[in-house]
């Protein structure tokens, strides 16, 4: 070799050495600064972990929240989890699937657990108890950034449940909080405070600044989060709260109490995507972590590492609203338009619930309920339904229809006649809420000691009040019914002073007939006596209005009025009760997502329209009243012997 050769190969071979030497310094400052980097993210992690609020479940599959935040870990190789995918329902791919299966992606594939997720009865609880009845609550924490945004790190909480028992029922669920800083890594984020804080709710999120009166901490750093029954989204508080938009859902999240504190472990989902794929292979799965059903609205949910804010979660954040809407109470007569809401939400899902899992008896008891009203309709006795005079037998349908050209026909008297009891309703609310006030907690301390024996004596007498403005109503609505029929004019003060005339024993016969009733539901035997009860004595009102009678003779009276037409009467009542709750309550129900108008308004709604609502149901009772009369009269008769 010539010494120019031997010269260039000498220097090839300690330029490949300098080379080599460089690179292995750079991969192990690189290794150490990925490592650095992990124990300042699990630093963090520990540092800000949330404390979770669940529903207490006293029983197995009663009310409140049977699933903790589980290790998902525990689901990888158990022999009661199948891979299905993507091609038919029910693609069987594997049994026991790994986390390194699951980490080839499989996008469209799906994790099936045993059970139906539109049936679940208590077989998902009973499941997820064998799976994880041994193990800690566990959440998943991961560092985010975004593109955009240099200066600013995400830390994420992500939160799985083995079912979610919600309106939309599905396998799997997962949930998140976020809370953001504005520094660059997370070793500086240690020794800094959150700038904002984001809680997942449906499809939504609520924001809080860090020094929110609204977001509880522990220990300074651990936000307090709510969950809520059966959804698990993440609230601020223990409240019932109504979600009426696209982004909140449709139907009502409860956190109400009692709640059970958990301080669920924290694993870490490095920021490094090697890292974390090395750490957890689950998390590349971009299958669901559930049933995949029919209907996508009952699919289980994909992942957190297919979400939009796994990689831009400011993005997500900035859509999020600054508040959710917790239900007050309040309402007249014990009904709000809010509690109509929820209850019919919830009735609604689970009949969609019913008939997605098997619509053949779903659509067979609609269309029979279908037929049987239209076959009712068209054979009821719509004809000779004048309400004048009133003396005359009437079918049902007669009655119905009579009693509502009457309404119609002098609106301003009988709405006049239901505004006095919308009075009426507005000034016990107003006493009701005094009472909270001077025997409530004021700032924290009892204004004044009372006892329970008070309390409920109160409330026993405004219960009492109550009863009397309804039947004062209802006795004003007899008077002027009465005076109509003789051809004389009438007004709503003249309807009032008439009925006023049999106040005192009035007041006497309902007293009679509340204690009674009352004394009757106590016992759960003799709950059907009190219904009979009821129906019997429910035309006592006209009797004593119109016949002079005493308050038990009225209640004797209207019992053998009600004999020979129990079914009929008992009818009317309930379509008087059913029609005041449902106009009302879709009343309320229209307001409510149409308008966006305030909870107090909307909650008052179905209390003013059952109020207007009393002089129809008067006018039910009374001409169910001269209907009796006239059959007793038809019976003296000498061709009816």
């Amino acid at each position: 070799m010539s010494p120019h050769r031997r010269l260039r190969w000498r220097s090839g071979v300690i330029r490949t050495l300098l080379a080599a030497a460089i690179g292995a310094g750079c991969l192990a400052l690189g290794s150490g600064a990925a490592v650095a980097d992990e124990a300042d993210e699990q630093q963090l992690a520990d540092t800000f972990a949330p404390v979770l609020m669940l529903v207490v479940q006293d029983e197995a599959c009663g009310p409140g929240e049977p699933y903790q935040p589980s290790d998902v870990e525990l689901l990888m190789d158990e022999s009661s989890v199948a891979l299905r995918g993507p091609w038919t329902q029910n693609d069987l791919v594997d049994v026991a699937p790994s986390a390194d299966a699951l980490s080839a992606g499989l996008s469209g594939y799906s994790l099936d657990f045993p059970g139906n997720p539109l049936k679940p009865g208590c077989g998902y609880e009973e499941w997820a108890d064998e799976i994880w009845a041994e193990s800690e609550p566990t959440i998943y924490a991961h560092v985010a950034t975004e593109q955009g945004h240099p200066d600013q790190i995400a830390l994420q909480y992500w939160f799985y449940y083995p079912f979610n028992d919600f309106n939309n029922k599905h396998e799997g669920d997962w949930e998140r909080i976020q809370l953001e800083f504005d520094v660059a890594d997370a070793a500086s984020a240690v020794d800094s405070e959150p700038v904002q804080v984001a809680y997942s709710q449906h499809n939504g999120s609520e924001l809080s600044s860090w020094d929110d009166p609204k977001l509880e901490l522990v220990d300074g750093t651990r936000p307090v989060v709510y969950v809520a029954a059966g959804s698990h989204a993440s609230h601020y508080s223990s409240e019932v709260f109504l979600l009426r938009s696209g982004t909140q859902g449709l139907g009502c999240d409860s956190t109400l109490e009692p709640v059970e504190e958990i301080q669920p472990a924290v694993q870490l989902i490095a920021s490094d995507p090697e890292v974390a794929a090395s750490e957890h292979p689950w998390i590349a799965f971009d299958g669901r972590w559930g049933q995949r059903e029919k209907r996508e609205f009952f699919d289980g949910p994909t992942g957190p590492n297919t979400r939009d804010q796994w990689t831009a979660p400011f993005t997500w954040s900035d859509k999020g609203g600054d508040r959710s809407y917790p239900v007050p109470g309040g309402g007249l007569f014990g009904v709000s338009g809010t509690d109509f809401f929820c209850t019919a939400v919830a009735t609604g899902s689970n009949t969609f619930l019913n008939f997605t899992s098997d619509p053949w008896p779903t659509l067979a008891v609609i269309t029979l309920i279908v037929v049987l009203v239209v076959w009712q309709v068209r054979r009821m006795a719509w004809g000779s339904a004048e309400p004048l005079p009133v003396l005359r037998e009437r079918a049902f349908s007669q009655v119905v229809a009579a009693s509502w050209w009457m309404f119609r026909s002098r609106v301003r008297v009988f709405g006049g006649i239901g505004l006095v009891v919308v009075a009426m309703a507005f000034v016990l609310s107003g006493a009701q809420r005094a009472q909270d006030v001077l025997w409530g907690d004021v700032g924290g301390e009892r204004a004044v000691d009372s006892s329970d024996v008070w309390l409920g004596l109160a409330a026993t007498l405004e219960s009492l009040a109550l009863a009397f403005a309804l039947g004062l109503a209802v006795a004003a609505t007899t008077r002027a019914v009465a005076e109509i029929d003789a051809g004389r004019e009438v007004t709503v003060r003249r309807a009032y002073r008439l009925a006023l005339h049999r106040g005192g024993a009035l007041a006497g016969a309902l007293a009679l007939w509340f204690v009674l009733l009352i004394l009757l539901a106590l016992s759960v035997l003799l709950l059907p006596v009190a219904v009979v009860f009821t129906v019997g004595w429910s035309l006592f009102i006209p009797v004593l209005q119109l016949e002079q009678r005493s308050g038990i003779g009225a209640l004797r009276r209207s019992w053998r009025l009600v004999r020979g037409q129990f079914l009929k009467v008992a009818a009317l009542l309930v379509l008087g009760v059913l029609l005041a709750l449902l106009l009302g309550g879709l009343l309320s129900t229209l307001v409510l997502l149409a308008v966006q108008a305030p909870f107090s308004v909307v909650n008052m709604l179905p209390g003013i329209v059952a109020a207007l609502m009393v002089p129809y149901f008067a006018l039910l009772t009374t001409y169910a009243y001269f209907h009796g009369r006239a059959r007793e009269e038809a019976a003296l008769l000498p061709s009816a012997r």
